[in-house]
């Protein structure tokens, strides 16, 4: 049988559309019929790149056209709730990048509206699509660890002090995420919310009480260059207690040499352990469960490989499986981010989710 046709539009045409967009073409029955930005010759080398034949420089033209079925906004963060809330009263199905909003205000705005329109709504989590990432997530549930005590995560980036990427002094892509004016939220906002996803999701809790404290370093005489203020945060340090009694760290930063974009999550229990880490894109996870624990003795785990989150945002558009991580999932995780702010504004104070 041939799979539902799904028709997709692209709602920004910067450099993680085109990782949109090559998944979600290669899967059978899903066209992208147009491409949003307010940027016409971007908008125009991109659709002519990726053979899409409708362009539009405005969202309310393409809702007008309205012949699509569903969303990826890939827009800056801080225009993901109003191009969101436009597309949710249309009635299209959406995946947004993350994070999902600026503020958890909106983003609880978002995941109502979505759950009032009634359709699919998605927030790109990147790393849910690591298979130790999920395997863990389901040893930790089967109590294979016990009861969780401990966890350790990290988020290792280290763009501001190599060039692999890019040059951050003279690139506008990079230096608009040191920037608050240009709606960047730092590190913290950035690369912080997918270390908190994985490790909440690993150890199957939300958080209860987080303090933290968020760093900004000097980096160009005057702390600016052009018309980018580089105030925003570019490392953090975050205690966290989970719902279920556990306690941990959660940490990020942009200038960890010798770590181009590296996660790393060890979470202990009263009967065994698990490291979980995704370090030069190889997804890795090692046990140290049952007797293993008197040795110690730490033994590798296979895993699976699973779909990632464009092939599951299909899927559940068309009935074949459950939209995770959604707009709620978003939501909360924002106000993690909120209060991780609110805390370091208050020299570290611990706030209660």
């Amino acid at each position: 049988m041939a799979a539902k046709p799904v028709r997709m539009l692209v709602l920004g045409t910067g450099g993680m559309a085109r990782n949109h967009v090559e998944h979600l073409s290669a899967i059978p029955g899903v066209t992208i019929v147009a491409g949003v930005d307010t940027r016409p010759e971007q908008l125009a080398k991109f659709c002519d790149d990726h053979q899409i034949a409708q362009r539009f420089t405005s969202l309310d033209e393409a809702i007008k056209w309205g012949q699509f079925d569903a969303a990826t906004n890939v827009t800056p963060d801080p225009v993901h709730y109003p191009t969101t809330m436009a597309l949710l009263a249309a009635g299209k199905h959406v995946l947004c990048e993350k994070p999902l909003a600026t503020d958890q205000g909106k983003a609880r705005e978002m995941a109502d509206a979505a759950a009032k329109a009634g359709v699919i709504n998605m927030v790109n989590l990147t790393y849910r699509n690591v298979p130790a990432l999920q395997k863990a997530a389901l040893m930790v549930a089967a109590g294979d660890i016990g009861t969780v005590r401990h966890f350790e995560a990290s988020y290792l980036q280290s763009w501001l002090t190599q060039v692999a990427w890019g040059d951050w002094k003279t690139e506008s892509q990079w230096l608009w995420r040191l920037s608050s004016k240009h709606g960047s939220k730092g590190v913290l906002g950035d690369i912080g919310i997918h270390i908190i996803d994985f490790a909440t999701f690993v150890a199957g809790s939300q958080p209860a009480e987080v303090s933290c404290r968020l760093k900004t370093f000097h980096k160009v005489p005057g702390d600016k260059i052009g018309e980018y203020v580089l105030d925003a945060n570019d490392s953090f340090v975050m205690h966290m207690a989970l719902e279920n009694g556990a306690l941990g760290t959660v940490s990020a930063t942009r200038f960890a040499s010798g770590h181009h974009n590296d996660l790393r999550l060890r979470i202990f229990g009263d009967k065994g352990g698990l490291e979980v880490s995704f370090e030069k894109a190889v997804s890795r996870l090692r046990s140290c469960l049952g007797d293993a624990v008197n040795t110690p003795e730490w033994t590798d785990v296979e895993t699976e490989p699973v779909p990632m989150v464009y092939q599951r945002f299909i899927a559940a558009i068309r009935g074949e499986g459950a939209p995770v991580p959604d707009f709620s999932r978003g939501a909360d995780l924002q106000r993690v981010l909120d209060l991780a702010e609110l805390s370091d504004a208050e020299g570290g104070k611990s706030q209660m989710i």
